[in-house]
């Protein structure tokens, strides 16, 4: 079997915990206190309407931009889509559900007049009032809350209880540092968003139990050791694998990201950073969470045992 660390490593994780963890919550929190103050939510999620146009000619952006502005829409986005050369735009347009029908009207009439030169083509146009997409976004956020619920049974099924805390936690950190990077840089979150935080979900929860599988097959061989000699030894053994899938599945999604097209962009964006934080959630979010609460109990066992001894 190919391994791409040959010898068994001996690094200690465990001992890097008090850092690591440190360093997790005050990313966490800071990724919550940006997701309520800076998080920009997308036409899916906001309301109003989205339209791809497409040139025959090349246009000018900036004169694309003035004539938006012209039609009196201040806050459109303007991105461009695939090759340069094939002058595709999309045009996104935040706006109220009682107006929304007349600014498509007015951008389309707008666009068609300026630029009716260059051969303007409206591809698409996608309307979504605020009601709709408020709907939406109560219906993405319940979708992740359930996901992570019924990974919480699944875990507390197939290991024991102490262990599922761990994998939830991990996957919140997971979903909860994207959101923090898509705020800090100003990304749109979207349905494509809620789609790819599905997905490292699923990802991320593979990673964590291959660990727990591993630590539970060690706990079944040396029953003497402690569970941080396991969660060290388990976390060693399955490095290779890790590094491997995780950098074959990074450099896939990174080609998809940049070469697949604007229509599957905000996907791969966000399976792309879910990745790094998955593999690295799976060491230094669950697995220290879990040894935490194995103390814990290992202390409240130990306090009625002497209680009862008296």
């Amino acid at each position: 079997m190919f391994e791409l660390i040959k010898n068994k490593t001996k690094i200690d994780f465990v001992g890097l915990f008090p850092i690591t963890s440190t360093l997790s919550t005050l990313a966490v929190l800071a990724s919550i206190i940006l997701i309520f103050t800076s998080l920009k939510y997308g036409v899916d999620f906001s309301g109003g309407a989205e339209i791809q146009v497409k040139f025959d000619k090349s246009v000018n952006v900036a004169d694309l931009r003035s004539t938006v502005s012209a039609a009196g829409i201040e806050s459109a986005s303007i991105q461009s889509i695939g090759d340069v050369s094939e002058n595709e735009y999309l045009l996104r347009i935040p706006a109220k559900e009682e107006n929304l029908n007349e600014l498509q009207a007015m951008l389309v009439k707008a666009l068609t007049s300026k630029f009716s030169d260059s051969g303007v083509q409206i591809r698409k146009v996608d309307l979504v009032g605020p009601k709709a997409g408020s709907q939406l976004r109560l219906s993405g956020f319940l979708a992740l809350a359930w996901a992570l619920i019924s990974i919480t049974i699944y875990v507390g099924l197939r290991f024991h209880f102490k262990f599922a805390p761990g994998a939830v936690l991990s996957l919140f950190h997971d979903v909860s540092i994207i959101c923090g990077i898509y705020a800090i840089f100003g990304i749109e979150f979207t349905l494509q968003t809620v789609a790819a935080l599905l997905t490292i979900i699923g990802y991320s929860i593979n990673d964590t139990v291959i660990v727990y599988d591993r630590v539970r097959e060690n706990q079944e061989m040396y029953p003497g050791n402690d569970l941080k000699t396991h969660i060290n030894n388990a976390t060693n053994e399955t490095l290779s694998r890790t590094i491997l899938t995780s950098g074959v599945t990074f450099i896939s999604s990174l080609a998809m990201l940049f070469f697949g097209g604007v229509a599957i962009q905000d996907f791969f964006l966000a399976v792309s950073i879910g990745i790094v934080t998955g593999s690295y959630s799976t060491i230094y979010v669950a697995t220290p969470i879990t040894l935490i609460l194995d103390r814990w109990s290992e202390r409240k066992l130990a306090t009625q045992n002497a209680g009862l001894a008296k």
